[in-house]
């Protein structure tokens, strides 16, 4: 469906898709997982303690080690900042993104991987994790990289791509543990099912990757066999002799998907469906055929299985966990990609007008609720961000008429939710992080009172601790008497009140509105009703 002119113009599409994505480098991070991480790696490099996770001066069990040990990497190279934070994160969605490609091209043609590259860099949820940068960022590079290199492995009885398979298993393993697996076993398992080579599924190379993936991963378990383990007196969950290793093979992943862990969820079988359907924008419905004409035509057994298998394996068996969230359907985006990459070729071959119309349909519902939630939320715009978003407005429009008249509806799409990611995270998040006042209060007391000792009152603003530039202390109702007189506290109104019926003299310096910026609803978006959706926190100085 290509010629060389849409090939070169699509390249570029594909680079200015991965500009777009590094637009929220500089964003401030938001509460609770970004801010808990970067403050990890931060105790991590103060302390050049490699090994145990300590958060709020308290060990830490949670998530496994890798993406702290790589963030941890980058601060001591580039210095503790937001953008040193989120950058290792974006780059493995940049692997992602080459071996998306690498992927398509071997089994498919230099086409479809190029557009499959551009529908996972395009893809909104993507674009709004490479701002929040979490643990999925990492999984969108490890897991598409593992399940290519076991894949060349098959064409070998032993070669570098099984130690690389298996070091892209194990990383991700050491990112979120064992259910990461999942997609990787399910994409290789299902692509030797379905093309019947009975030999290579019981083949003796699996075994050797066991052991290779053990190797990889024995850093993540000798790490938590010195925290955790050799310290049964340590209480964890409200129970002493909590092993760090069965914690990480077990009770994190199996314990949230039975509801038996310490976290909690209450599940919905058909929660990921209906989250691709916003989060795999502008590429959703396209999805849906893709994945229809696929199982439509799965006698076929000469093509590959290995993304539908790691797709509709990994969303079979994340909807019957009880512990859901958005960000886990990122780590099979790529695989999404691909298969709607597909898709779009025979679309586009059959000069299909229908789906073009679709694709048309949703850029414009797209505009249209960018424009309403600026005409309502009503943002502080940036300069910078209006002459960024006109560029883009006017040059981009020029170069999607080079394409042929039935991909243009496809890159259109595409390009509409850049340009989304770019009021996103340029204007709309930006305005929203005046909210967060963890943040807010480390800039005000870095600016006017640095180096004065500083406490909280049971209040939880881990991104205000990774900003703040001295330790802050937490206090209570007893702890607070000893606290160094002239010290910052920082508290809520309810603490505020506690503190003036104990009769503690203090001076009242700033106050800080604060909303849960992550969980948006409408009545705070409305800037008549805003005020009433927020709560008050004091920053505080004891005389």
């Amino acid at each position: 469906m290509s010629t060389d002119r849409s090939t070169a113009n699509l390249r570029l599409f594909i680079f200015l898709a991965v500009l777009v994505n590094f637009s929220g480098l500089f964003v401030n991070l938001m509460d609770p997982d970004a801010g808990v991480y970067a403050s990890i790696s931060k105790n991590m490099v103060l302390n050049n303690d490699w090994i145990h996770l300590i958060f709020q001066d308290k060990d830490w069990l949670d998530k496994p080690h890798f993406p702290f040990w790589i963030t941890a990497i980058f601060f001591k190279i580039f210095g503790m900042h937001e953008w040193s934070y989120k950058l290792p994160g974006i780059l493995f969605v940049m692997i992602g993104a080459r071996y998306t490609y690498l992927f398509a091209r071997k089994y498919y043609s230099e086409n479809i991987a190029l557009w499959a590259s551009f529908i996972l860099l395009s893809s909104l949820h993507i674009l709004i994790s490479n701002n929040d940068v979490r643990a999925e960022p990492y999984l969108t590079g490890m897991i598409i990289g593992s399940v290519y290199h076991f894949s060349l492995s098959l064409e070998k009885k032993l070669s570098w791509h099984l130690v690389l398979g298996a070091l892209f298993a194990g990383m991700a393993m050491m990112t979120k543990g064992l259910f990461t697996l999942a997609p990787i076993g399910a994409a290789v398992g299902g692509h030797l099912l379905m093309t019947r080579q009975w030999k290579e599924l019981f083949h003796w190379r699996w075994l050797i990757a066991a052991v290779l993936l053990v190797l990889f991963i024995s850093p993540e378990l000798y790490s938590l066999w010195v925290q955790f383990d050799q310290h049964p007196e340590k209480v964890f969950f409200g129970k002493d002799h909590v092993s760090g290793i069965k914690f990480f093979l077990w009770d994190s992943q199996f314990g949230r998907f039975m509801n038996t862990g310490p976290i909690k969820g209450k599940g919905d079988p058909f929660f990921f469906l209906h989250t691709l359907l916003w989060a795999f924008l502008p590429w959703c419905i396209l999805l849906i055929r893709a994945i229809y004409e696929r199982c439509r035509n799965i006698r076929q057994a000469d093509q590959e299985w290995y993304c539908l298998f790691a797709s509709l394996f990994t969303l079979f068996i994340f909807s019957f966990s009880k512990f859901q969230l958005p960000y886990y359907t990122n780590i099979i985006f790529p695989f999404l990609a691909i298969l709607s990459a597909v898709q779009i070729d025979q679309l586009v071959n059959a000069n299909d007008r229908t789906w073009s119309l679709i694709q048309n349909i949703i850029s414009i519902l797209l505009i249209l609720l960018v424009l309403a939630i600026g005409l309502f939320y009503q943002p502080e715009l940036q300069t910078f961000a209006l002459i960024i978003l006109v560029l883009f407005w006017s040059i981009l429009p020029l170069k999607v008429q080079q394409f042929s008249l039935p991909q243009r509806a496809y890159l259109r799409s595409g390009v509409v939710v850049l340009l989304v990611a770019i009021f996103m995270n340029l204007v709309f998040y930006p305005d929203l992080l005046k909210y967060q006042s963890g943040n807010q209060a480390a800039f005000f007391i870095n600016k006017n009172y640095p180096g004065t000792p500083v406490g909280r009152m049971a209040f939880y603003m881990p991104s205000g601790e990774f900003y703040l530039k001295q330790h802050i202390q937490p206090l209570d109702s007893t702890s607070i008497h000893t606290f160094s007189k002239g010290g910052l506290i920082f508290l809520s109104s309810e603490d505020k009140q506690r503190l003036d019926a104990q009769g503690i003299a203090y001076e009242a310096i700033k106050e800080f509105p604060e909303y849960h910026i992550t969980m948006l609803k409408l009545k705070f978006l409305d800037p008549s009703k805003r005020e009433g959706t927020l709560k008050k926190y004091y920053l505080i100085r004891l005389r």
